[in-house]
């Protein structure tokens, strides 16, 4: 391929990618074609599968394990553990409460992989205890390597006298007003325990008379879970510590027996009664309900006495399987509120996010450089402002006839949202299209919803049976005789807080074709009118799956005709069981498939006379991979300009093929497509320092050296990106593309 004078190509990055282990789809295929498969995949039976919910826990250990990696800063290793725990909590009030309630209801349907829903649940408890209990041991490693690093979590007898007065104010000031101590006895049943709520469980005597009673204390989740104490030095002390050192002021009069901490987690799944014909007040009851949910599992503090343990799992009517006791802090989800901004030597270093350079070179005219060539934004490596901008140029322009826009998660104070309401105001047609069903953000999407609607856009909430969960933005325009659509596809949310760290991609275009297209998928979106005659997209759940299914059949036929067959993929997860099984029977045909999936993975690479020629890897570093990406080679392998190249909004499992609306975007823009092909897959293929290598039985191998070689994240943050980069390849030219090895020299040198 040509190279026009980018900073990176392919050949520069695999020059670099030098361990062993490293995979690239471009170098000599490792397995070689089974012509005559003895058995098609159906064959092979319900163990060609990975467990989803397996899958999905051994993603949140890789997540865990980054918790002690020696290549990350000390309080960022803490984030991770963070994360961990509250990917753990989101996990027990779906995946496993959905599974509970299967077997409340007798259901004995077997999953993909050959389970009955009690027979996952068994395999995910088991799993899940192990994990708590490791995400506990690493808790203490980081707090004894914080300690050294003067960030101190104290026990209450290590405090200062100064310290200790300090709190006795405090805590009058602070606290006491805000705690509602209860007493549990026949007059006083036992209160309800919101979802994710850490109380306090006591045991108490009064003197005066021997009476016993229980006693519960609410710890407000408003208050901040790790106190602060006066004094240059970072010293914290858990606020449940404090609380019980002062006791006798919330129960005076008795004496405290026993203490011990309790956290459950409710059910939160929610359905949607197909009938609805309000979905604003259908979701704001559902949410009513989910703060309610059965409690599905009940943590408790090892401290706490027998009696009152009883007592706790007794009243909330737990099943003994969904206790769990830990010796340890409860709610590790909340340890992040530990990372201090200023100890900026333990956090990761900070990068300059890039604005694409070519829109700088329009006068930081969105549409006039759209106009000139497609772009490519990757995120969080570029700004997210890009997208803000264009859609602030779109409200202020007089020529902008139309604004639409799909809305699935975006932040509080969005920009996206002040763009689309002031568009508005000014008598633009603006028209969004407001997911309710993004799961734990119903009730900000109500908000914005209505907020929109007081501007005078017009809201509207797609279906009651699919999700829309595609990301597409939508500008109509008048310029000469007639009309120009200009469109935003992304891979990921318009949410301004988590581009800056979810890796996805913006993709801006005025192809007529798909200008016409995404204006039916609108129209399908918010007037049910099937969208007939798709030029280039395809959608879900219409035919994004056929189309997938078609580019990995006609891999298979260029196999069979004598030339190459080559995949590469990039997404979240892999669930679904008949795009597995196609890929399965294109590897038997002897094409070579690289997949890299962050998260949940079904699918069994190098089994023996069934995916032999498949390689799966999952990066887990920095920043939370999210971009979808399909590449097909069309007979010519990959890299290739001759590629068929796809972004999407949809990962590949059963949800998002057939019950959300997702998008699958061709890219045929030659500089774009190399950018996607020879920097961001490329890049991604060979990236060393944060891979680990998928085996047969469903485990991952971290590639070793631990955290050594080539980095993707950083190589991202220190090489500008292909599309964007506009007269600054003609003012570096090719001296530019030295830059990749010089910043590799710089990793392995840091590493």
């Amino acid at each position: 391929m040509k190279d026009d004078g980018g900073p990176v190509t392919s050949k520069a990055i695999s020059k670099t990618a030098t361990s062993a282990k490293a995979v690239s789809a471009a170098k000599t295929p490792v397995k070689t074609p089974v012509k005559n498969p003895v058995k098609t995949p159906a064959e092979f039976g319900a163990e060609r599968f990975i467990n989803r919910e397996l899958s999905w826990l051994s993603f949140n250990t890789r997540v865990l394990e980054e918790a002690m990696n020696p290549q990350h800063p000390l309080l960022e290793r803490l984030r991770f553990l963070s994360i961990s725990a509250s990917n753990l909590d989101e996990f027990y009030m779906v995946r496993a409460a959905g599974l509970k309630g299967q077997v409340a209801a007798g259901i004995t349907t077997q999953s993909q992989d050959g389970r009955t829903p009690s027979q996952q649940l068994t395999a995910i408890t088991e799993e899940a205890g192990r994990l708590m209990t490791e995400q506990q041991e690493i808790f203490e490693i980081l707090l004894k390597e914080m300690r050294k690093a003067s960030v101190s979590l104290l026990k209450p007898e290590e405090l200062t006298q100064k310290e200790r007065a300090w709190l006795d104010g405090w805590f009058d000031q602070q606290i006491f007003l805000g705690l509602t101590p209860l007493a549990v006895d026949t007059a006083h049943p036992f209160p309800f325990i919101p979802n994710r709520g850490l109380m306090m469980a006591v045991q108490l005597m009064r003197p005066a008379d021997d009476k016993a009673m229980n006693g519960l204390l609410p710890i407000p989740s408003n208050l901040d879970r790790f106190v602060r104490l006066p004094g240059q030095k970072i010293r914290f002390i858990v606020i449940e510590d404090v609380i019980g050192l002062y006791l006798d002021r919330l129960f005076p009069g008795f004496e405290v027996v026993g203490k011990g901490m309790f956290r459950v987690i409710r059910d939160s799944d929610v359905e949607v009664d197909e009938e609805a014909e309000d979905l604003v007040s259908t979701f704001e009851s559902m949410l009513r309900r989910r703060r309610r949910g059965h409690v599905i599992r009940l943590k408790l503090d090892a401290s706490m006495p027998a009696e009152i343990s009883d007592f706790v799992v007794d009243q909330l009517d737990v099943d003994n399987e969904d206790v769990f006791v830990m010796d340890g802090m409860l709610g590790l989800s909340d340890v992040g509120k530990m990372i201090v901004s200023e100890r900026t030597d333990l956090l990761f270093e900070p990068f300059n996010i890039r604005f694409p350079e070519r829109i700088r070179d329009f006068g930081g005219d969105c549409f006039a450089a759209i106009k000139a060539k497609d772009i490519i934004v990757h995120h969080p490596y570029e700004s997210f402002d890009v997208v803000v901008q264009f859609l602030r140029q779109a409200k202020d322009d007089p020529a902008v006839v139309a604004i639409k826009q799909t809305l699935y998660r975006t932040s509080k104070d969005s920009p996206i949202i002040a763009a689309l309401s002031e568009a508005a105001e000014a008598g633009k047609s603006v028209t969004a299209l407001v997911e309710l069903k993004a799961r734990f953000d119903e009730a900000a999407n109500i908000q914005w919803a209505r907020d929109l609607e007081r501007a005078g856009v017009q809201v509207v909430y797609g279906f009651v049976e699919l999700k829309t969960h595609a990301k597409v933005s939508m500008v109509v325009r008048r310029e000469g005789n007639g009309l120009r659509t200009y469109v935003h596809y992304g891979t990921g949310n318009y949410h301004p807080i988590t581009a800056k760290i979810y890796t996805d991609m913006s993709y801006f275009t005025c192809d007529p074709a798909l200008g016409r297209d995404a204006a039916r998928v609108f129209n399908f979106m918010t007037g049910y009118a099937q969208p007939e005659g798709l030029e280039r997209l395809a959608i879900a759940p219409i035919t994004l799956r056929t189309r997938l299914i078609d580019c990995i059949q006609a891999e298979v036929d260029h196999v069979k005709a004598g030339r190459k067959g080559q995949i590469w993929i990039k997404v979240n997860n892999i669930v679904d069981g008949e795009i597995i099984d196609a890929l399965y029977a294109a590897s038997q045909a002897g094409v070579q498939i690289d997949v890299i999936g962050r998260g949940i993975v079904c699918l069994r690479p190098g089994v023996p006379g069934l995916s032999d020629n498949i390689r799966v890897k999952s990066i887990v570093g920095r920043f939370l991979e999210h971009s979808r990406i399909f590449c097909f080679g069309s007979g010519k392998g990959l890299p290739s300009i001759d590629a068929e190249v796809f972004i999407s909004s949809a990962d590949l499992m059963p949800r998002n093929l057939d019950r959300r609306v997702e998008t699958l975007v061709p890219v045929g823009n030659q500089t774009v497509k190399r950018q996607i092909l020879e920097q961001i897959m490329f890049a991604n293929l060979n990236d060393e320092a944060q891979t680990w290598h998928m085996q047969p039985d469903g485990s991952y191998d971290r590639n070793q050296p631990l955290g050594q070689g080539f980095n993707c994240h950083i190589f991202f943050q220190t090489n500008p990106s292909l599309s964007g980069r506009g007269s600054a390849i003609k003012r570096k030219g090719r001296a530019a593309s030295s830059t990749i090895t010089g910043s590799t020299a710089r990793q392995r040198k840091k590493s």
